[in-house]
């Protein structure tokens, strides 16, 4: 009788086993990473759009800020010219309204809309809550970023929320 080479069926049990621990160890703690990487993009992005409404507004003091995120981008895959239905301030995968599991709302402050728009409100709420995102985040003129863990935001922005 030869000897067989090879594993055994209960060994090839175990190591799955083992792997399967592993996994279900490591699993919660990434999608805890990309929860947290994803508010911290929204955070970045907020700052994004603060600057480039103050930007938008230096440059079109007739026009003040803008109460659409495409206007401050700029045309998907396309040369950027700018005007004020485009100015060219942030990328175009920002000004869809969408970025990593956050969605973008502008729109007017408690003021209102006004000629030329002296305030605006910017709102980032997380597409699947509890899944791309926990906290909810919003600035407005002052360009001071305030979060939420309640399910979402509303434009305008309140001033009571607490700030980063």
């Amino acid at each position: 009788m030869r000897k067989q080479k090879g594993f055994s069926l209960i060994e090839l049990l175990i190591v799955v086993s083992i792997i399967l621990i592993i996994a279900a160890i490591a699993i919660p703690n990434l999608m805890s990473a990309r929860r947290s990487a994803n508010e911290a993009s929204a955070v970045g992005s907020l700052r994004t759009i603060n600057s480039g409404q103050i930007s938008y507004s230096a440059a079109y003091p007739q026009v003040g800020f803008t109460l659409t995120l495409a206007n401050l981008g700029g045309p998907a895959g396309g040369a950027c010219i700018p005007s004020t239905t485009s100015g060219c301030f942030i990328g175009s995968d920002l000004s869809s309204g969408t970025k990593q599991g956050y969605t973008f709302a502008l729109g007017p402050n408690s003021g209102g809309v006004s000629t030329p728009q002296n305030n605006y409100s910017v709102t980032a709420n997380p597409t699947a809550p509890n899944q791309t995102g926990v906290r909810s985040f919003c600035s407005f003129e002052d360009v001071a970023i305030r979060y939420s863990t309640s399910a979402g935001l509303a434009n305008p922005c309140p001033a009571s929320q607490p700030t980063l």
